[in-house]
This record gives C-alpha cells, structure tokens and sequence, in this order.
C-alpha cells in the first residue's frame, strides 16, 4: 500500500495514476486499434502466413504501428521489465479470441535464447501464454522449441538479416499428430514463426495455427 501511494501506476502513455492492475486508462484504451480478426476467417495475418507454409488459423491482437500506443505496450512488455503486460493482453485477447470447441492441442511460444533469457531475466510470451492455457484449459510448453542461434531483435536487423533464417529453431521431443498454437509479439515478416512451423509441420502430421501479440502495419 505504501509503494502504491510513493509509486502509483500510471498508464503508459499519458501518465494519468490509474489502478495497479491496469496498463492504461480509459481515455487511453480507446486509442488501441484492435484487430477484429476473425480466427477461423481470412485475415492479413492468415493470408501473409499462407505464402510461407501450411496454416491452419491465425489471429492478432492489435494492430503495431510505428509512432502508436500499441507499440509502447509491446516495448513495455519487452524492454522495461514489465512482465504483467503479458497478463493484460492475455485477458484483452480472451475477449476477444473463441476457438468455438475447437481448441489446439498444444500452446507454445517463440523462444529466446538462453543468452538473451539472462539478459532481460522473463521471456515476454511466457506469462501471455499461461494465462491464456488457464483461460482456455489448453496445456502449454515452454521446451517444445529451442532456439539455436543468438540474435539481435527483429526490429534492429535490416530485411537482409531478417530472412537469413536457416535452423534457427529446433524441436526438443517426439510430437506427432497435434495441433498446435504457435504464439509470438510481433508479425513483421513471418520469418520467425515460419521456421518454427516447418520444425513442427516436419516432425510428424502435425498442423500450425498462430497467434500473435501484435501486426506490424
């Protein structure tokens, strides 16, 4: 109660003290531009996973723009030590995403390197995608994929580097016949979640949907 009146919350992006358990406030949520994607439907994120390999549904949250809130949200997540901005865009994700009975098998997160694990101490999809499994009661598994290479984000490489992903991930077990939900922050050029997808398509008669934090417009 003390930290909370010595460092009250305050929204990310107008600095107004909002509720501990808030991201940003009213005036503030209504300038979030969320998607709407329809999960079972064609969607950008669907058409653009489409051209690189098999997918079977995808969905994104909001809409990452440049100069935008959402982009402050995503780098709140990631860079500032704010783990529970992956618990609240869980929550706005289960308003907003029904799998309508048809639940994956499996969720499972992009992973980071162990090298960058230390480096910002939590990976960023870690506690979106718990909170989503006990919404949905779908298990998850943070050892599925492992990532082989260090690297710098996405956003700092040029597009050379972006598409220079040859074995960039592995699978850790046997996994065959699972539906799985491949979950990341950012959409930019798919490259990331499609070489995951072909590690788990190629493991065995297994299909990929995706869901991601964000689309990068």
């Amino acid at each position: 109660m003390i930290l909370e009146v010595l460092f009250p919350n305050r929204c990310i992006h107008c600095n107004r003290i909002i509720d501990p358990e808030l991201l940003v406030c009213d005036l503030c949520f209504s300038q979030i531009h969320f998607t709407h994607y329809n999960y079972f439907e064609n969607n950008p994120v669907k058409e653009k996973c489409s051209l690189l390999f098999p997918v079977e549904n995808a969905f994104a949250l909001i809409q990452f723009e440049k100069e935008g809130l959402s982009r402050k949200i995503i780098h709140d997540l990631k860079y500032r030590n704010r783990e529970k901005t992956g618990k609240i865009l869980a929550d706005w994700t289960t308003d907003r995403l029904d799998f309508r009975d048809e639940n994956p098998d499996l969720l499972v997160s992009v992973p980071l390197h162990p090298r960058k694990l230390r480096e910002r101490g939590y990976n960023q999809l870690h506690l979106f995608t718990e909170t989503l499994s006990e919404f949905y009661d779908i298990p998850f598994d943070h050892e599925l994929v492992k990532r082989n290479h260090y690297s710098k984000a996405q956003a700092l490489k040029d597009k050379k580097h972006r598409l220079e992903s040859t074995h960039m991930f592995s699978i850790t077990q046997s996994i065959t016949g699972k539906h799985i939900l491949l979950i990341d922050d950012v959409f930019t050029t798919g490259n990331t979640v499609s070489s995951i997808a072909w590690e788990i398509l190629n493991a065995g008669n297994n299909k990929v949907s995706v869901l991601v934090m964000a689309e990068d417009v």
